[in-house]
């Protein structure tokens, strides 16, 4: 019999981030998004620049996350994810993620011929992720402020 949820554990180098039980998880894989349900075949892929969402199974909405590379592990009843950066939508400065994205164009903009395109394109990437998954958190606090 599959299990009803799956426990999804996040982990940085700094701190254990989440360790939940979910019924769905989507993670930003390397080659494109994977969909994990409980009963999942076990793998162990690479991960990159991108939004790791789930659901818990009361939860009508999604949470959203944004990941910087690393590695999941999944397994029919858990999904570990190694990530080198997790941030919550709530934890993410959107202003600052716009500055940052500016100075990512700017770099790339210039293109010298000292420029390294590799750190050029992550940082324009993890400034777009930061500010797509920032917004979902300012979406709920305008939600929440105009509930009657």
């Amino acid at each position: 019999m599959l299990p009803d949820s799956i426990e999804l554990v996040i982990v940085t180098p700094e701190r254990q981030l989440l360790r939940e039980s979910v019924v769905e998880a989507v993670l930003p894989g390397a080659e494109g998004e994977l969909g994990i349900l409980p009963g999942h075949a076990p793998l162990i892929t690479e991960l990159g620049i991108g939004e790791l969402s789930y659901r818990d199974p009361g939860a009508k909405e999604q949470v959203h996350l944004a990941i910087i590379r690393g590695f999941a592990e999944v397994l029919p009843d858990r999904v570990t994810v190694l990530a080198e950066t997790a941030e919550l939508a709530e934890e993410i400065d959107v202003e600052r993620a716009k500055q940052a994205l500016e100075r990512a164009r700017a770099r790339i903009a210039a293109s010298g011929a000292d420029i390294d395109w590799d750190r050029a394109s992550a940082a324009l990437q993890r400034a777009l992720i930061r500010i797509k998954v920032g917004e979902y958190a300012t979406k709920r606090r305008t939600a929440i402020v105009q509930a009657p």
